[in-house]
């Protein structure tokens, strides 16, 4: 498993790509793709491209704690 280079959610930028969520989720830029597609993740699209909101995504990984 891969290590997150991440220490603070503060350290993220506003906006978050698949490499981005590889490094701070410790998984495969592959890995980070099949979740970005999936129904429940906070997606924007712009054109082909797809980011991830800084806030949207903290509040993703409290709602996968149950939190």
């Amino acid at each position: 498993m891969k290590q997150s280079v991440y220490k603070s959610y503060d350290e993220l930028p506003l906006f978050l790509n698949a490499g981005l969520i590889a490094k701070v989720l410790g998984i495969a830029e592959s890995s980070a793709y099949e979740l970005m597609h999936s129904n429940d993740f906070p997606v924007i699209k712009i054109g082909s491209r797809m980011v991830v909101p800084k806030e949207k995504f903290i509040s993703w990984i409290e709602s996968q704690l149950g939190k």
